[in-house]
């Protein structure tokens, strides 16, 4: 029963703790998986890390002596702690950018109920002699339609915090609290840790950035001609070297070329990104077009032998960058002589 005695409520308090510490921990693995398939069935992009606590009891205790005691015992308001602690719970989203924590939230905010948010992001850019780390927290309770699943009753009665940060956001909040004393330091130190929150802040927008530009990239290959017409120009070298280098093959229109002819593969990005430069290491200059026109003449004749080769080899594979690696050497034997290692290239030639 709530009482003015913190010493009573301290007592009772671990009690009640000790004999739910399981169920708050079932509690923090349930919430992870409801958001983990919320987030996962969005199209909010990629999420790094969701994780989860259970906040140790005595940090519990040190928690509502610092921010609610007084103030009830002032008012004398009869408490029980565990009633002041809507972050017993804590689970922590972790993005890859700063743009996607609004997005994250308003998935949230769709399937929870609200308690209360606290934007640090606001907090800190309103302070200009401030720092600190950034980031989203969320005071939630499931809602209704959760709550009446039968399956997540008892958990009805549990809030949790939400903390969203982006993957810089949350590398800062890690050094953040290993710098002691901050309020007491010289002002000298504190300019340094401004300066090097702000690179930090720097770096979350430098990473967007490069996102959205990558993208665009991505967009202009897919709405490209998948092959440029050869001109005499090129053959001849006259062609100027910012034109000539704009249609060289990179990860961008290599995508386009060849999502165009294995339409039901999926290439991976930092594969496409190696695959690409080994090409450029054998051919500095080698085109869009002329991938192109490698695939063009040549796939049938490889797809040909893939398929021969699989019907004796069936434990082995042929990816589509094999098929790939395949043309090329057809293309241009002499350029492409080390794209296909000696084993394969011997029984191609054969």
């Amino acid at each position: 029963m709530a009482s003015l005695d913190f010493e009573k409520e301290k007592h009772a308090f671990r009690e009640f703790y000790d004999s739910n510490w399981k169920l708050f921990e079932n509690t923090k693995k349930t919430y992870i998986h409801i958001i983990s398939s919320l987030l996962n069935g969005s199209d909010i992009g990629e999420v790094t890390k969701i994780e989860g606590r259970v906040k140790d009891k005595e940090e519990c205790i040190k928690k509502f002596h610092r921010k609610y005691q007084n103030k009830l015992e002032a008012d004398e308001h009869p408490y029980e702690i565990k009633d002041y602690l809507s972050d017993l719970i804590g689970i922590r989203i972790i993005c890859l950018y700063e743009d996607q924590i609004e997005v994250v939230s308003e998935e949230l905010k769709q399937h929870f109920k609200i308690i209360d948010v606290t934007d640090k992001i606001s907090a800190v850019e309103s302070t200009e002699d401030s720092f600190g780390y950034k980031g989203l927290h969320m005071d939630l309770v499931l809602n209704e339609q959760l709550s009446s699943l039968p399956k997540y009753q008892q958990y009805a009665d549990y809030p949790f915090e939400v903390q969203i940060r982006s993957l810089i956001q949350d590398a800062w909040s890690v050094l953040d609290h290993k710098i002691k004393y901050k309020k007491s330091i010289p002002n000298d130190l504190k300019r340094r840790i401004n300066v090097l929150s702000a690179l930090f802040e720097l770096a979350d927008r430098e990473f967007k950035e490069i996102r959205n530009a990558t993208t665009e990239l991505i967009q202009q290959a897919t709405v490209a001609p998948i092959s440029d017409p050869l001109d005499d120009s090129r053959e001849n070298g006259d062609r100027p070297a910012t034109a000539a280098s704009e249609k060289t093959v990179n990860a961008f229109n290599f995508l386009r070329v060849a999502g165009h002819f294995f339409r039901d593969f999926e290439f991976e990005d930092y594969k496409v990104d190696g695959f690409v430069q080994g090409i450029l290491k054998q051919h500095s200059g080698f085109q869009k077009s002329d991938l192109h026109k490698s695939l063009n003449e040549n796939l049938r004749t490889v797809r040909d032998y893939r398929d021969h080769f699989m019907a004796e080899n069936p434990d082995n594979t042929f990816s589509p960058y094999t098929s790939i690696r395949h043309c090329l050497y057809l293309y241009d034997q002499e350029t492409f002589s080390r794209i296909l290692s000696k084993g394969p290239k011997d029984r191609f030639k054969d």
